[in-house]
């Protein structure tokens, strides 16, 4: 009996554990939702956390709420943000679509804490959620988690890996190579200019995201249960901003319109199409990597990337392009991600969207994936991979596709025949192109020159 306390609600009495700091909103939800084992990230529960110190600080300053009281919910909440009772929040990704019951968790916990404190008594609804409904702090929050992943965690692994292939792209510019278009030969390029495209696609998504980050840092939180801000002060929203701007250091306001805020996720369905485009950048360089160290016999072998692990639990000695075949993985998860977010912000029925949970686990796991993917490929297979010379000499001189600098001279139908004989010959274009053109051995070594070829 000692094991559990009666905590009630507006329906009843309900057993909580005893050492539970939540009350009876949390244990029915523990009690109803048992979907699965996934719970919303600890960077959603800090969201969420900064919206009820952000809050308890504006409703103190507009002399909605005691000092006592005040402050209390701010050391609470405060504790929180540390990391401290992480354990006290276990509902289910797979609730209620407004997130009420992760609202109320939080409402809960911060109420037990903010009690205890202050010596009196402190409601979870009454003083913890002043001024504030699920309606709008489950939007916030997802705005505001999903900004501060963007800014602390991917923006810097963007920039970690574009430096990276840079300084690769650099290291490898006169290193002449076989193109490739429809994964057959083509004409001939630097590893540099291939390696500076894949920076390119970085710094692109790099920039997409910037653009985005403006609408992230619009919040609904002061539309409370409908965007009308029924139980509000009417300057509540733009001094919860201010203070959580101070809070947190990223530049938060109220949306232009609350009623689009709560009613939509737009920004988080574009935010996470910008992940998507991320994902299929870091796919094709990760793929193209896994293409460029097959072998090292019977493939390309023109790189060889880190050895990390052994690759094979039958087959001795063989060693597997480990980090891009997860970061494609990853890539596939962040689409599959996004088709779920796609669909979720869909349910915007009237003036709620009702899948917010979903959006936001998803999102949060897109950007965390997408960030570790990133130092990753940066860290353990850009910048470390080496080049096999001689594989690539061997592919470069004999490729016929060189003849493709005679078109203007012999061509095309001529410098056909030759490509085609080189190959069913198997000997060097530069051989059959003397014997079949009327240019000298002098001509063909300076128009047939791979690096010439490369325009450096």
């Amino acid at each position: 009996m000692h094991q559990f306390r009666s905590e009630h609600d507006t329906m009843g009495e309900v057993q909580v554990p005893a050492s539970a700091f939540y009350g009876a909103q949390t244990q029915r939800a523990i009690d109803n939702f048992t979907f699965s084992a996934l719970r919303l990230p600890a960077q959603f529960i800090y969201a969420v956390t900064q919206i009820k110190k952000a809050a308890a600080q504006t409703n103190g300053q507009l002399g909605l709420l005691d000092e006592e009281r005040t402050q209390a919910i701010i050391r609470a909440s405060d504790a929180i943000i540390a990391g401290e009772h992480a354990d006290q929040f276990p509902v289910d990704v797979f609730q209620t679509g407004s997130g009420t019951s992760t609202n109320m968790n939080l409402n809960e916990v911060i109420a037990h804490l903010a009690s205890e404190f202050s010596g009196q008594h402190v409601h979870a609804n009454d003083h913890v959620n002043m001024s504030q409904s699920s309606n709008d702090t489950i939007p916030s929050a997802i705005h505001i988690s999903a900004a501060l992943a963007v800014e602390q965690q991917l923006m810097p692994a963007l920039e970690n890996l574009h430096t990276s292939l840079l300084g690769k792209a650099e290291q490898l510019n006169d290193v002449v190579k076989t193109g490739r278009t429809h994964l057959m030969d083509a004409m001939p390029l630097t590893f540099g200019q291939e390696i500076s495209g894949w920076a390119s696609q970085i710094e692109s998504n790099y920039v997409r995201l910037q653009m985005l980050l403006p609408q992230l840092l619009q919040l609904a939180q002061g539309g409370t249960a409908v965007g009308t801000g029924v139980n509000a002060h009417a300057q509540f929203a733009q001094v919860f901003a201010q203070h959580l701007h101070k809070n947190t250091g990223l530049a938060f306001t109220p949306a232009i319109n609350f009623f689009a805020a709560m009613s939509a996720q737009d920004t988080a369905v574009a935010l996470s199409g910008q992940l998507k485009t991320l994902a299929v950048s870091l796919m094709k360089i990760a793929d193209d990597l896994r293409w460029m160290n097959s072998g090292p016999l019977a493939g390309l072998a023109e790189i060889n990337l880190p050895a990390l692990q052994p690759g094979s639990s039958i087959m001795p000695g063989k060693v597997n392009p480990v980090i891009p075949e997860a970061v494609c993985m990853v890539c596939a998860q962040v689409m599959g991600n996004d088709v779920s977010i796609g669909i979720a912000g869909q349910s915007g029925n009237f003036q709620l969207n009702v899948m917010l949970p979903l959006i936001a686990y998803n999102l949060l796991q897109s950007i965390e994936l997408l960030s570790n993917a990133s130092n990753q490929l940066a860290e353990n297979a850009i910048a470390n991979f080496t080049v096999n010379q001689t594989a690539i000499d061997k592919a470069l001189t004999c490729n016929p596709i060189l003849v493709t600098a005679l078109n203007s001279i012999i061509g095309y139908e001529q410098a056909a025949a030759i490509a085609k004989k080189a190959y069913q010959t198997g000997r060097a274009i530069m051989d059959v192109a003397e014997e079949e053109s009327p240019l000298s051995r002098a001509e063909l070594e300076h128009l047939l020159n791979p690096k010439s070829l490369t325009g450096q």
